[in-house]
């Protein structure tokens, strides 16, 4: 019971475990992207919908992920790395997820859930007072 009341760790080792994590999967996603060669499928898919300089725009969200991931990792500029990794996922959360649906499993497949998940935890780590 006192596990339940007294949780062991402090909410500022909290936030480092979440932002650590978070750094790492974003980190995986773009480096799949760039070693399996999934960014000119990326860039062709982006130009596909409309967005202008889709390549570059793929390139410049794995370069991204890539560099701004580990930078945020070490704690450094949380508020404008994680506002801009919260702005990524919320514009593929529109493109890519919103014509699913919401879940990403189950009653559903490859909906916005997890990038909802995603964009509140970047914005949290970067805008918590304390979360170092």
């Amino acid at each position: 019971m006192k596990l339940l009341t007294n949780p062991p760790l402090s909410q500022a080792a909290g936030m480092v475990i979440l932002r650590l994590t978070l750094c790492t999967l974003v980190f995986i996603h773009g480096y799949w992207r760039a070693t399996k060669g999934g960014v000119a499928p990326f860039g062709e898919w982006l130009t596909s919908q409309g967005t202008p300089f889709g390549a570059e725009a793929a390139i410049a969200v794995t370069g991204y992920e890539l560099i701004a991931a580990p930078t945020l990792a070490l704690g450094l500029f949380r508020p404008i790395l994680a506002t801009i990794f919260a702005a990524i996922y919320a514009a593929g959360m529109v493109m890519v997820h919103l014509p699913f649906g919401w879940f990403v499993v189950g009653a559903g497949r490859n909906g916005m859930e997890y990038s909802a998940l995603l964009i509140i935890c970047f914005l949290l780590v970067g805008w918590t007072r304390g979360a170092k």
